[in-house]
């Protein structure tokens, strides 16, 4: 298994947010070339002010010991917000591989900085995902991301 593999993955789980009516990001974490945890936003379908892809796939990931996710690699399909970036620094996840970060640029700078290991696939099918929902329902995109495109970096 490879990066572009287990994006496929987070990309799917993107693809479901989407359909329940979402915001499409998705995500994964992998562990020893396995999938421990999927999920997707799910701010929409939950009614939550927190559920975004990252935290939606750290909580199917389940109750773990902080030295569980010293081996554990973050898919995402989009760029980390704060939010999302906090988690996978308190964790001590030390890779995260990003999809795309054209449509929203988050705390790349912040991780590498705390010594993550970073790299953006520039994915196509990512990026299409996401410039199509934000041209289908603007609103919502400015409620979950872009009404704080002030403020650099953040979501």
């Amino acid at each position: 298994m490879n990066d572009s593999t287990f994006m496929a993955e987070a990309l799917a789980e993107a693809r479901r947010g989407h359909d329940e009516g979402g915001v499409p990001i998705g995500c994964v974490l992998v562990r020893d070339g396995e999938i421990v945890g999927a999920g997707h936003n799910r701010r929409v379908q939950r009614d939550s002010a927190i559920l975004h892809a990252e935290m939606d796939a750290l909580e199917a990931t389940g109750r773990q010991p902080g030295a569980f996710y010293r081996d554990v690699t973050l898919y995402t399909t989009l760029s980390p917000c704060a939010m999302c970036t906090g988690a996978i620094l308190l964790y001590g996840i030390p890779r995260v591989v990003i999809g795309e970060h054209e449509s929203f640029m988050g705390e790349e700078d912040l991780l590498a900085e705390r010594g993550v290991q970073v790299s953006v696939l520039n994915d196509h099918d990512c990026r299409t995902l996401m410039q199509r929902f934000m041209a289908d329902k603007p609103s919502l995109w400015h409620e979950d991301i872009a009404e704080q495109d002030d403020a650099p970096a953040s979501r």
